[in-house]
């Protein structure tokens, strides 16, 4: 990883650079999703939200639907729905009403098989105009996801690798899709990253609310991925690794504005570990890391790092953080955030 334009000043990690000026990303504002006025509400389709029905059933058909009539908005009304995976169609506001509960299911075989473990508990791909929105929860029961992959990890590390995984389901994955918006919604107990914009363009992220404990691994909030125009607002994350990790592989990933958001526990706002293709362009101002790891964090391991350039970080209050600044190119080489490394036998 190479890393371009930083400079520190007076505690804080800062950058002047004309190209990051002219940029225009102190007022960022990525084009937002487009929604017909139509509504269509899930009990329609069978749901009860009584905690016990299954409503994947419900989900899918009623989704169906709303792309068949040409878009609108599906409502979910208080209550609490288990559910397998759900995917979404262009055109949609998903909205979870206040006291709306999806209860994404803990059976492995609901998920299906992925290149790289088990596909998402919730999904788009090559859609436009998504919106995810409303003050409901998406719950993803992560605890025995968690418990597995401990076992996992550990058992790698005692064979001197770098890490394990079980193979665990992410919670929201958008692949190249174009205006999008999360608003408003609480996302917490993911089995692994919460919300994943890849090859994705104007993503808005706004007045959200990510959360998971601080043990639980890989629980990532928000992970945009070789993506453009990306703003994340006013959100509040709490987690158990990186509370953003912006990532540069296997695309570029540009236009990234960070504001007015509070991180607690986790790993602070990161770029990396995979910048292969490059993160170019971005600013992260006003924020506020309380008893967090990490705070500024750039980090790619050899093999996987590319050029990090025109990064500003401004305005930003650290209270209780193990690390405020870490630079590496040596991930995984290096011990987490708090960590010590383990002396060397005489």
């Amino acid at each position: 990883m190479i890393v371009r334009s930083l400079r520190h000043a007076l505690g804080v990690l800062m950058a002047a650079s004309p190209a990051l000026a002219s940029a225009g990303l102190s007022s960022l504002a990525p084009a937002l999703p487009v929604i017909p006025p139509a509504e269509t509400r899930l009990e329609a389709y069978g749901a009860t939200g009584d905690g016990v029905q299954d409503a994947t059933g419900a989900f899918k058909a009623a989704i169906a639907a709303v792309a068949k009539a040409g878009g609108g908005t599906l409502v979910v009304r208080a209550g609490t729905y288990p559910s397998g995976p759900i995917e979404l169609c262009s055109c949609l506001n998903l909205r979870l009403e206040k006291g709306a509960r999806i209860l994404f299911t803990q059976s492995k075989a609901a998920y299906p098989v992925a290149k790289k473990g088990l596909g998402p508990m919730v999904y788009a791909d090559g859609c436009h105009d998504v919106e995810i929105s409303g003050e409901g929860v998406l719950d993803g029961q992560g605890e025995p996801w968690w418990a597995a992959e401990r076992v996992v990890k550990a058992a790698a590390r005692a064979r001197g690798l770098a890490d394990g995984e079980v193979g665990r389901p992410k919670m929201i994955v958008l692949e190249r899709c174009t205006r999008i918006l999360v608003e408003g919604v609480t996302l917490t107990r993911s089995p692994m990253f919460h919300f994943v914009p890849s090859h994705c363009e104007d993503v808005t992220v706004r007045n959200v609310t990510v959360s998971a404990p601080s043990d639980s691994p890989n629980t990532d909030g928000i992970d945009p991925s070789a993506s453009r125009r990306v703003l994340i607002e006013h959100c509040t994350i709490d987690t158990g690794d990186d509370c953003i990790a912006v990532k540069g592989g296997p695309g570029l990933c540009e236009d990234i504005l960070v504001t007015d958001c509070t991180f607690l526990h986790g790993h602070g706002c990161s770029i990396g570990s995979d910048t292969n293709a490059g993160v170019r362009a971005m600013l992260v101002r006003r924020c506020t890391f309380e008893n967090t790891a990490a705070g500024v964090r750039l980090k790619s391991s050899r093999g996987r790092g590319g050029v990090v350039e025109d990064v500003t970080y401004e305005d930003l209050t650290l209270k209780g953080v193990g690390q405020p600044i870490i630079i590496t190119s040596y991930y995984y080489g290096l011990p987490k955030p708090g960590k010590h490394d383990t002396p060397h036998p005489a």
